[in-house]
């Protein structure tokens, strides 16, 4: 059901809104997790850390559906909002014709470029095939990580956010069953966990490009709307290019820091790769709260109501927190028993690798997610270019204290210590942008009568 944003106490409706967000991305990153679990249980140490290794390159492809997401849902929220609802739907079937020349430029990229990033980033011998064997069965299921991130962004962009949580769960949970009977039934190994994903993936993939097509179908126009809209494109690109580069060099810079951690050997990459999903998975958990956030703050500039922007950013802030302290205390109190489901218990070094990653940075859980709320609202409004000079001082800052501090305490340590320090100076880089320009929209408000 579609739900105008633009209506009712902020607090609620972004409550309201976001749960289902939160839910569909805590079964998004089953997926992922589901293939580090299974490989580490039933396969062992290396593959794990094969899965774990390949996972920071397909980070760089999910950047580019993520950014065709934003892209098009912030459009299509502020359309929406504004009720120009011939020139929403032409957003959506322009950002479809883009996202799908973009999808098979990447492909061929993929196919090529894989094995020479691997051999880039230090890939240990004993990983390097299946490391390479996971990356190429998943570059085949881009199709469906691309048009599934439009489909999302599409339910996100007409305040629905329990239908693709539907999707998710039902998708999420037989890609665990499936992982587990091509590895365990079939002894398919590592190409078994990635060609689960391709499947569960594909089928989530139409089931909601079907649902948004018959979504749209019932929203009358009254005239026939462009397929294809140049300047629509524009405004898309204005919002998808920043997030693609800001999801990028994210990417690229986890690559980095992936390579620092290979030069300490596959215990603690294997420790790394199963802390890191679990870091990963509330970090992203706060990335989709702040995409809500965006949506939320999309439509009420659509709509010219201001003042539900500030109330949005405030009730964010609270959402957010709640999330974080069961989150910091279990992973303080029980990273252990969590790491556990993805290695055995004799792999000491990577147990102690990944329980030292999750004490350093579940306590700063409550700086990041601060500055992703921030984030939210940026995107929003459109406000790219502060958006962006957030995130590059975050990661800038997390790689270059990578390279150094690994360097000076001679472990990983130094690596994990990187985190918390990007994330504090960005966060308050990010709230002082977002209050600039909400005092930007005020002054317009005030000058134009809108409140």
């Amino acid at each position: 059901m579609n739900k105008d944003l633009t209506e009712g106490k902020p607090a609620k409706v972004l409550w309201g809104f976001c749960l289902p967000l939160f839910g569909s991305i805590i079964f998004q990153q089953l997926y992922n997790i589901a293939d580090s679990l299974v490989a580490g249980k039933f396969i062992g140490e290396n593959a794990l850390a094969a899965v774990g290794n390949s996972y920071e390159i397909t980070l760089i492809f999910i950047a580019f559906a993520f950014g065709c997401n934003m892209g098009c849902s912030v459009i299509v929220s502020q359309l929406f909002g504004a009720k120009d609802y011939g020139k929403m739907k032409s957003a959506v079937s322009t950002a479809c014709i883009f996202s799908a020349l973009l999808c098979a430029v990447l492909m061929i990229a993929g196919i090529l470029g894989c094995a020479p990033l691997l051999r880039l980033i230090r890939t240990p011998q004993e990983v390097f095939p299946d490391s390479q064997l996971y990356l190429d069965i998943y570059i085949w299921g881009l199709p469906f990580v691309f048009f599934y991130n439009i489909a999302t962004g599409i339910f996100s962009a007409l305040g629905d956010s329990r239908t693709p949580f539907c999707f998710l769960a039902v998708s999420s949970s037989a890609n665990i069953a499936v992982d587990i009977l091509f590895v365990k039934a079939f002894h398919m190994g590592v190409a078994g966990v990635a060609w689960a994903t391709f499947l569960c993936q594909g089928i989530s993939c139409v089931l909601a490009v079907a649902a948004v097509w018959g979504r749209l179908q019932k929203i009358r126009t009254g005239k026939k709307e462009a397929l294809f809209d140049a300047g629509l494109l524009k405004k898309i690109l204005l919002i998808a290019v920043p997030s693609i580069l800001q999801q990028s060099f994210v990417s690229v810079g986890n690559i980095l820091i992936q390579g620092v951690i290979n030069g300490f050997g596959p215990s603690v990459m294997a420790g790394y790769s199963a802390a890191v999903k679990l870091n990963n998975m509330v970090i992203t958990s706060f990335t989709t709260i702040g995409n809500g956030i965006s949506n939320f703050s999309a439509q009420n500039l659509g709509a010219n109501k201001y003042g539900r922007i500030r109330e949005g950013f405030r009730a964010g802030i609270k959402m957010v927190w709640c999330l974080c302290i069961p989150f910091c205390a279990l992973y303080i109190f029980f990273g252990r028993y969590l790491l556990l489901l993805f290695m055995e218990s004799d792999s000491a070094a990577a147990l102690m690798t990944g329980r030292q990653f999750l004490w350093i940075l579940s306590p700063f859980y409550f700086i990041v997610s601060a500055k992703l709320v921030a984030d939210g609202i940026l995107r929003g409004v459109s406000a790219m270019r502060q958006f962006m000079t957030a995130t590059f001082i975050d990661l800038v800052l997390r790689v270059v204290l990578a390279f150094v501090l690994s360097d000076w305490t001679g472990s990983a340590l130094g690596i994990w210590s990187a985190w918390p320090i990007g994330w504090g100076i960005a966060m308050g880089v990010s709230v002082y942008f977002y209050r600039k320009e909400y005092g930007k929209l005020a002054e317009d408000g005030l000058r134009t009568g809108i409140h």
